[in-house]
């Protein structure tokens, strides 16, 4: 018997820039010309139906009067198309058109759209460089820093994918304008996540600018988008594969992402992340790691931005429940919850341990009363 040790020590540098402006388009087109991915001339530019004529067409018109060789892929918009069905079909599509590993993919979208298309770059051709144009304040907050991408299953969201970096993020602040109010709330929901978990200035930034930001003033935009990449960055470069610090940025998810997919989508990500925080902050406070009066000013500026505190009557309570049991959270079949100390921390239970195990019956209580 023989033993043939394979040596395969690397040391890897993921850094990348997040640019955040105003119509980047341009910069994008720069950037690439001066060798952003290099040699590569091929592009697949993944995108959703709300965007494709916003954004993707003209960029992808744009790339094509480069010299670029682009095909757009298009999926229907929203968290019901972040499948592996849609990841495989678009997969399909660009073997077809002869997509092979000299290819990088562009992502041109939300947070469904680049946590998608990284994860189909993180595999396809065993893997090839991709790029995310965001163009969602939810984006913004949730998918530019981090490298986490992924798709959901009728068992579980998020939890088939892998670690991808992109090459770059470029923040579109000036794409924010084209949202519903409604999407932007859903964003927002995720900023004031941040907020409460790393930054109390900030919360009370958007508490006081509130209106500001849905005016899409310019200095309050910034401020947010600027301070989203902060927080979330503070975090990844401590703990880039998620196995301690990272799970502060689950705040509020526990619940959430349940709901969200009980629910069947007909809750946008931040909405169903907002009856989460308002859930996470109950526990907080009945377990003594905040007052009531910050766990109610919490939920008041939830309730200011338009978005839900309370569990819809649609809601089936006894399968949100068992749904809990779906988080990546969950460890020996425990539940397990990311809890606010006051406004801007988080409890750090033991060294390096953020999350802590609750009964079942605790969070069904928390859950009937909401």
């Amino acid at each position: 018997m023989s033993i043939f040790n394979v040596e395969l020590i690397k040391t890897v540098d993921d850094s990348y820039e997040i640019e955040i402006g105003y119509d980047l388009m341009n910069r994008l087109i720069e950037d690439l010309e001066t060798g952003l991915l290099g040699k590569i001339k091929k592009l697949s530019v993944i995108t959703d139906s709300n965007v494709r004529d916003l954004y993707a067409k003209p960029i992808s018109e744009r790339l094509v009067q480069s010299g670029y060789k682009v095909d757009m892929f298009v999926f229907p918009a929203g968290e019901k198309s972040k499948t592996r069905q849609t990841k495989e079909r678009i997969e399909d599509a660009m073997l077809e058109k002869g997509y092979r590993r000299d290819c990088a993919v562009l992502a041109v979208g939300g947070g469904v759209v680049t946590d998608l298309a990284g994860f189909l770059a993180g595999t396809y051709g065993r893997g090839v460089p991709f790029i995310n144009y965001a163009t969602t304040l939810l984006a913004a907050a949730d998918a530019s820093v981090g490298g986490k991408t992924a798709v959901d299953t009728p068992l579980a969201t998020n939890l088939i994918g892998l670690f991808n970096q992109p090459q770059k993020v470029y923040l579109d602040i000036a794409a924010w304008k084209t949202l519903p109010r409604r999407e932007m709330a859903s964003g927002l929901s995720e900023t004031m996540k941040h907020a409460c978990l790393a930054s109390r200035d900030m919360f009370e930034f958007i508490e006081e600018h509130l209106d500001d930001i849905f005016s899409y003033k310019r200095f309050a935009c910034e401020y947010i988008a600027e301070n989203n990449c902060k927080i979330k960055y503070a975090v990844v470069m401590k703990d880039e594969r998620e196995s301690g610090l990272r799970e502060v940025l689950n705040l509020g998810h526990t619940v959430g992402r349940a709901i969200e997919a009980v629910s069947g989508y007909r809750l946008l990500h931040g909405e169903a992340v907002a009856i989460g925080m308002a859930a996470q902050v109950m526990l907080s406070a009945r377990l003594g790691y905040m007052t009531e009066e910050e766990a109610l000013r919490v939920t008041a500026l939830y309730e200011r931005a338009g978005l839900p505190v309370t569990i819809p009557d649609y809601i089936d309570r006894e399968a949100l429940v068992k749904k809990l049991y779906t988080d990546k959270k969950v460890r020996d079949g425990k539940l397990r919850f990311v809890l606010q100390k006051g406004i801007g921390d988080v409890v750090e239970f033991s060294p390096g341990v953020f999350a802590k195990p609750l009964e079942e019956s605790l969070a069904r209580e928390i859950i009937m009363e909401l």
